[in-house]
Formats: structure tokens, sequence, C-alpha cells
């Protein structure tokens, strides 16, 4: 799956590089998003929740990274348009993913029993250290998507996660409209925000890999939730430099702490049986939060004149939302294995 999502990934940049008209716009942008989807981070995480067990949160945390650094090439590719025009850009990114793309994706295999393989790279039965006993439930239950679907944690875990994307989606999409036109900052002084808001992701990916198997990841992922909340109503509310600064920072860290856990803790509670469907279901939930937050935002900032109505009301939504972490609670029953 992943090795077609990345032929289909790369073909759409090269096609999108030779259109001339709306319909082949449109086109291509269904293209790469199918690509993107089949090969990026949803199959990513199926796959490495299969081959990790007791690192499960570090392992996620690493390809989260990938993600992270991914806006580090922003302003690379802006500096391409600018230099060599988008379609010798677009055309360059076709060739790029084809390239490394497709090497990297042959990497990737389904489950380590299927190549003589154990999870975690650990010999079989291998007892685990303390530490990890106490990370580790008494037993790892395997649920079907139904079972699931049966459960508090499934809904509560949905939407917290749903929650939190109601800042994420809003920063994404407005952030860099309210620093121009709300903050009276340059566009280049809105970027390298932006870039430092990208700077603490990374470094809550790697806090997360250093710490995400060893706490509740549901608690973390509340405190996460509510350094979303404060990050956002600093900046709807920012008059000075580093009330911008404390947001890129505390939004960056929050969004690269959480982001591997929302996986990580689903396949500690439902297992791997059927983490792929459990997850997919989860996303049509979790699609409302990232629906909901630009529109709300824009709705509000068309009717008032500006984002701080709008970001304040995610803020106060979000910080509500952390309760969902909390009340997610491991269910219980299902297949059991020792």
């Amino acid at each position: 799956m992943i090795r077609i999502g990345m032929l289909i990934f790369g073909i759409g940049f090269l096609a999108f590089s030779q259109i001339d008209s709306l319909g082949g716009f449109y086109f291509c942008a269904v293209l790469m998003a199918v690509g993107a989807s089949l090969g990026g981070y949803f199959p990513l995480t199926v796959a490495l929740i299969q081959w990790f067990e007791r690192h499960r949160a570090r392992a996620l945390s690493m390809i989260s990274l990938g993600l992270a650094l991914g806006g580090i090439m922003v302003p690379l590719v802006a500096w391409c348009m600018q230099h060599f025009g988008w379609r010798a850009t677009a055309f360059a990114s076709g060739v790029i993913v084809l390239a490394v793309g497709m090497p990297l994706a042959s990497v990737i295999r389904r489950r380590p029993q299927d190549q003589g393989e154990t999870m975690d790279g650990l010999p079989a039965l291998a007892p685990p250290s303390a530490s990890e006993v106490l990370a580790l439930p008494a037993f790892q239950a395997e649920f079907s998507a139904r079972e699931a679907l049966r459960t508090g944690a499934f809904w509560l875990l949905a939407l917290g996660h749903a929650f939190a994307l109601l800042i994420v989606s809003a920063v994404n999409v407005h952030a860099i409209t309210h620093m121009k036109e709300g903050l009276g900052y340059t566009v280049a002084q809105a970027a390298l925000v932006i870039m430092l808001m990208t700077a603490g992701q990374v470094a809550g990916v790697l806090l997360a890999a250093t710490i995400g198997d060893r706490f509740q990841k549901r608690y973390v992922a509340a405190v996460c939730l509510l350094a979303h909340a404060i990050g956002l109503v600093l900046l709807a509310h920012a008059t000075y430099t580093y009330q911008v600064v404390a947001f890129a920072l505390l939004h960056g860290v929050a969004w690269g702490l959480r982001g591997p856990l929302m996986q990580a803790i689903r396949a500690d509670y439902f297992g791997r049986h059927a983490i792929g469907m459990i997850l997919g279901l989860s996303a049509v939930i979790i699609a409302l939060g990232q629906i909901g937050g630009p529109m709300v935002a824009g709705i509000l900032a068309d009717a008032t004149g500006d984002y701080r109505a709008g970001f304040t009301l995610l803020a106060l939504l979000a910080a509500c939302g952390s309760g969902f972490f909390l009340l997610a609670k491991r269910p219980q029953g299902a297949r059991a294995v020792p």
C-alpha cells in the first residue's frame, strides 16, 4: 500500500507540473491526496504498531519526527518556487518522491512474524525490565472494530483528539493571517514564528520518545490539550513578542508530544488485531475537529473583524476537551492475550 501510495504521490506532482486548466488542478490535487493517504502517516502508523509494543510510543514518535521536520522544508520549497517557478518545483518534487520515497517504502514489512522476526526485535518470551513492567498492561486485549466501538474509551479518545485538532487546524489555516492583520507582523516575521513552532514540535516529538512509554498517556494528552489552549489564548491576545514566542513553543511542543500518543494509546487499549480499522473509524470523528476549527475561527473573524473571539472560543473548547482524555480509561473485556 505504501509503495503504491508513493508512486501515485510522485505521479501526482509530475502531472501537476504540466497542468493548464482548473480541472487538471483538481485532478492532480486529488491524485496527490490519495497518494499521500496510501503512503503516508496512517499506513506507517499501522505498520509500526505491528512491530513495536514495549517501545511503541518511541517508535511512533520517530515517524512523527519526520512529519515535524517536513515543516522545515517549506522555506526551501518557497525559495525554489521563487527562483525556478512552481512548475519546475513541482516536477522536482515528483522526481524526489519517486527516487527517494519508493526505495524507503520498500523497507516496510507488514508484520515481524512474516519475516521470521519478533515484535520489538527481542527474543521471544524475553522478560521485560522492571520499568517496562510498570509501563505495560497486565494483559493485552485484542478488540475487533465492532467491540472497540462499544467501549466508552473509543469515543472519549476520538473526541479528545478532535478537540485538540480544533486548535491545530485553526492555527495551520489562520495563524499567519492573524499575526499579519491582527498583530501587525510582516509575513516574514510570521513565518519565523511558524518555524519556531516547528522547532517546538520537533522537541515535543523527542520528548514523546523519551517519556511516552513511561507515563499514563491519557494524562500526558490532557496536559498537552491545556498547553494548546493556553498557547492559543496567548496568540489571540498578544501585545508583546514574548507572548507570540510562548505560543509557538507551547503549541509546538504540545503538538509534537501529543501526536504520537494518540495512536499509541489506541493500540495499548484495543490491541493490534483491528487497529487499522479502529484508527480509520476514529479519523471520521477527528475530521470534525479538523474541519470545525478553521470554520469557527473564520466565521467569527468575519463577524467581529479579527480572530480574537474565535481563537478564544476554540481555546476554551480545547481546555474542556482535556476532560475526555482524563475519562478515557482502559476498556475491559474482549479477547485477552496473556
